[in-house]
């Protein structure tokens, strides 16, 4: 059945998501920290993969945050990364559900590499509509409403007063983004290094920074790519909050899940930006969410300067073509 809300409610929501990331970030913190003591924490491997790794802050933290929702929050559904590893069974409905990722780059996490941050988003009917992200190491959060805006703050900040509106450019207009080869991208290989997954991947990051014309097949024999550059920060939804920024102006990635984008998708679009499928298949959004393949374009006005709503939708439009002409179509199953 499908649930009614308020601007008042996703406010509310948001609030809440805040002092879930206030709970949590001291955990990581603290976690983050003990690497470089003689007192490490303790890494799990996933199902014998050594490149998809958990550590005992991952487990802590989700189930603070678990213990939060259930309390606060009756009525509501929970999907979490380490809740769904550990074999339950998590199915998106219409009910509001928060879907977390306690620690996106946990590889990062592991390395001492800033890049680090719990993702904290909310679904009602399906739709993403409140997201907070939040990285303790660099103390960045983030956070979006839709309809309301996206904002870049600190912890102990009040948004809207006093963090900074996304993109960064904001009020002027986001710079023109007229093709993929004035483009900085951002993708990843992702933990799973299968043949048979990794090689299209390899291939499709090849296309969209440099490739034989002569290579490809008629349908992208007038694709663009040579993107400026691609960066990987290990973590799906940091990357994200770069081109929420307008730092990068693309992302694309396949195999994440509805946990490490959740939030972000709506940050993302409540910076101007655009998330759609990453391999050209046509989806709702709650297929698009839990679909693990992802195309974000950030905001950017046209060769002209004009940013009406028209022309904004055109500039991203050609990027996110341009982009699919030189991509391989990738299934990505949820099994």
């Amino acid at each position: 059945m499908s649930q009614t809300y308020t601007d008042a409610q996703l406010i509310s929501y948001l609030e809440f998501g805040i002092h879930l990331a206030q709970l949590a970030g001291p955990v990581i913190s603290e976690g983050f920290h003990k690497r470089f003591s003689p007192e490490r924490s303790a890494l799990l491997v996933k199902q014998g993969n050594t490149v998809d790794l958990v550590t005992e802050w991952d487990q802590k933290v989700e189930k603070m945050v678990r213990s939060e929702i259930a309390g606060k929050m009756k009525g509501h559904a929970f999907i979490g990364e380490e809740t769904v590893a550990g074999g339950e069974e998590c199915d998106l409905t219409d009910l509001p559900t928060w879907i977390v990722d306690p620690i996106d780059g946990t590889a990062n996490f592991v390395h001492g590499f800033p890049f680090v941050a719990i993702s904290i988003g909310l679904t009602i009917n399906q739709e993403p509509v409140v997201g907070v992200i939040y990285n303790p190491i660099l103390n960045q959060l983030f956070t979006g409403i839709k309809g309301h805006g996206a904002y870049l703050s600190k912890i102990d900040e009040d948004p809207w007063k006093q963090g900074r509106r996304l993109p960064l450019s904001y009020p002027h207009a986001p710079p023109p983004l007229t093709s993929l080869s004035m483009a900085l991208v951002s993708s990843e290989y992702g933990s799973y290094r299968q043949t048979d997954v990794i090689d299209p991947k390899v291939r499709s990051m090849r296309n969209l920074s440099a490739r034989d014309p002569s290579e490809l097949s008629p349908r992208r024999a007038t694709a663009v790519g040579h993107a400026h550059g691609i960066r990987a920060l290990g973590t799906a939804a940091l990357s994200m909050m770069a081109v929420a920024q307008g730092q990068l102006d693309v992302y694309w990635e396949v195999g994440p899940w509805e946990w490490d984008v959740c939030a972000a998708i709506v940050i993302v679009r409540e910076a101007g930006g655009v998330v759609v499928d990453a391999c050209a298949r046509e989806t709702t959004d709650s297929q698009l969410l839990m679909g693990r393949r992802y195309l974000a374009v950030r905001a950017c006005c046209n060769e002209e300067g004009d940013t009406s709503p028209e022309a904004v939708k055109a500039a991203q439009e050609k990027i996110i073509q341009e982009v699919w002409s030189v991509v391989e179509d990738l299934d990505c199953p949820r099994k």
